[in-house]
């Protein structure tokens, strides 16, 4: 059984709001089309990927327009409560970490149904995650997450692989998806609270 597909839904709504909170934050709250550009980008830039490279075609938010009525409500939303939205520090992280944690187990079922091997399915499920977020710091003129010490996809990588393994050994989806996206969650979050890094590369 895949993640249902409001559950997939939810994961669009909740990275567009936080690709229109990091446009907010970096001001170009001044253009609607920033902030809803930014939203958009966010939302699929890592589910578009993912597909280009599985060869699927229509591209999923080309195909379903719901996608698209999604963002948009999301963008709605944002401008609508921005300001208690964004007096909560922790917003931003909020929104992404669930986000990620969603569309790294969406990408590896997807990747999985299309017979890809399981270790390409952890790859695309992390790119499906991260790729998003990256294109949304970029345009804002931030590092990616991806690129800091942080531990950003490590964190989507140890999810897939926890998804991919159990499901190896015939455990039931739903609780397979619900262990991975824990996992992914649990990493996140300690790891920020912590100021847990992966080891520097010495120079």
């Amino acid at each position: 059984m895949q993640i249902p597909y409001y559950i997939d839904l939810l994961g669009v709504f909740v990275f567009a709001i936080s690709g229109a909170l990091a446009a907010y934050g970096k001001q170009m709250y001044n253009d609607m089309f920033g902030v809803a550009f930014t939203a958009f980008i966010t939302a699929i830039g890592g589910g578009t990927i993912r597909d280009i490279t599985l060869g699927v075609h229509p591209i999923a938010w080309v195909d379903d327009g719901n996608y698209l009525i999604v963002i948009f409500a999301a963008v709605l939303f944002t401008v609508s409560f921005r300001k208690r939205l964004i007096r909560f520090r922790r917003t931003l992280f909020l929104f992404d970490t669930i986000g990620i944690g969603l569309y790294t187990i969406l990408g590896v079922q997807k990747s999985l149904a299309y017979d890809v091997n399981p270790l390409a399915a952890v790859i695309l499920g992390m790119f499906t995650a991260v790729f998003g977020g990256v294109i949304r710091d970029t345009l804002i003129n931030e590092i990616p997450l991806i690129f800091r010490k942080e531990i950003y996809a490590t964190a989507c990588l140890a999810g897939a692989v926890i998804f991919v393994v159990l499901n190896h050994f015939g455990v039931d989806s739903d609780i397979s998806s619900i262990s991975g996206i824990a996992v992914i969650i649990t990493i996140r979050i300690i790891a920020v609270k912590y100021r847990i890094a992966l080891p520097k590369v010495d120079h």
